[in-house]
């Protein structure tokens, strides 16, 4: 098992990159660089290309509806040589809210436009031959209908040094869950319970395995949540931390029929809760959206306790099918973060 951490969208660069270095040092193995609607990811992910040596360096994630298919590509692969075969592309669908809000991009076919995106990026990579492909969603070279029918078939100029960087999708629906089966290299499922993982998902995850080809070896699983170790009492509170988090998206990461995080905490066996977290959000009681996250699912999903309890739920994980373990380590500075990222270290299978 891998040890993977998910740097925010708010800001701070700074402070993320000398966070990223002391726990590259730790034992780190993977960082995650998300984009919402604040900075772009690329940018961070070249600075920390330039500043660290071990650690891989993944987007956490790309919008698919941001980027053409094959400037995906290139960024993926610009980044795999600026940190010498460290890059991984994450991909996901993000929300209509953003995608249509923010970006002004109309948010349609989601898992259609990733099927693609996933086997462009493969194509450019490659460069077998100049790119060409007509999907659904992208013709490569654009019909001559459809633009000056001046376009040709090309190939990337460079020389990507890794013909296959490791895609990792963000899904949470049956359908997209079994697309990432069937193509990725790794699934970033948020809110992951590990109890209840395999009765949300297991039959999705099972249908996509059966259409995998077996040159992709095994899908990468990465889940986790709030890390911190220490006696109970003391700890118990740090499981809080996520409850604004927890809100923000079961309650307003979407609208009320369309919140596709509401719909998973559903599916785990939280329909009331679930439900009220969203009324309460969606009429302005942030604060108390975040008081009825239930305490039992904030310990579900995290790993805070004594080192024998973490211990288990590492277990837990990875008895779930989790292969790469996503925490946010909680300490009082910087060097208790590094000393917790060593411990936890040691107590990977």
């Amino acid at each position: 098992m891998k040890l993977a951490m998910q740097i925010g969208y708010a800001g701070g660069f700074a402070e993320s990159v000398a966070q990223v270095q002391a726990l590259e040092q730790a034992g780190m193995d993977i960082v995650y660089v998300a984009e919402a609607y604040g900075y772009d990811a690329p940018t961070l992910m070249g600075y920390l290309a330039a500043v660290t040596e071990r650690i891989e360096i993944a987007s956490g994630i790309l919008p698919i509806y941001t980027r053409t298919p094959t400037l995906l590509a290139m960024t993926a692969a610009g980044l795999d040589e600026l940190t010498g075969g460290r890059a991984i592309l994450g991909l996901g669908a993000s929300g209509p809210q953003v995608i249509e809000g923010f970006h002004g991009v109309a948010y349609d076919a989601p898992i259609a436009r990733t099927r693609e995106i996933i086997e462009i990026c493969r194509k450019v990579w490659a460069r077998e031959e100049p790119l060409v492909h007509q999907g659904r969603k992208y013709q490569l070279p654009l019909p001559e209908e459809l633009g000056t029918g001046l376009g040709k078939p090309l190939k990337i100029i460079t020389h990507p040094p890794r013909p296959r960087i490791p895609i990792h999708v963000a899904s949470l629906g049956p359908k997209n869950v079994e697309m990432t089966a069937e193509l990725a290299d790794g699934w970033l499922p948020i809110l992951f319970h590990p109890e209840r993982a395999a009765g949300v998902w297991g039959e999705d995850l099972a249908s996509g395995f059966a259409k995998r080809s077996p040159d992709l070896g095994p899908l990468d699983v990465v889940a986790g949540g709030l890390l911190a170790i220490g006696p109970e009492d003391e700890v118990r509170g740090f499981r809080d931390f996520s409850r604004g988090m927890v809100a923000l998206y079961v309650g307003g990461m979407g609208a009320r029929e369309r919140n596709f995080y509401n719909q998973l905490v559903q599916r785990y066996g939280y329909e009331a809760e679930a439900r009220e977290i969203q009324d309460l959000y969606l009429d302005g009681n942030k604060r108390e959206a975040a008081a009825a996250v239930p305490e039992s699912f904030l310990e579900e999903t995290s790993l805070c306790g004594d080192e024998g309890y973490v211990r288990e739920r590492i277990a837990q994980f990875a008895d779930a099918g989790v292969t790469v373990l996503n925490v946010t380590p909680i300490a009082a500075d910087l060097a208790g973060q590094q000393r917790l990222i060593e411990t936890v270290a040691g107590l990977l299978p």
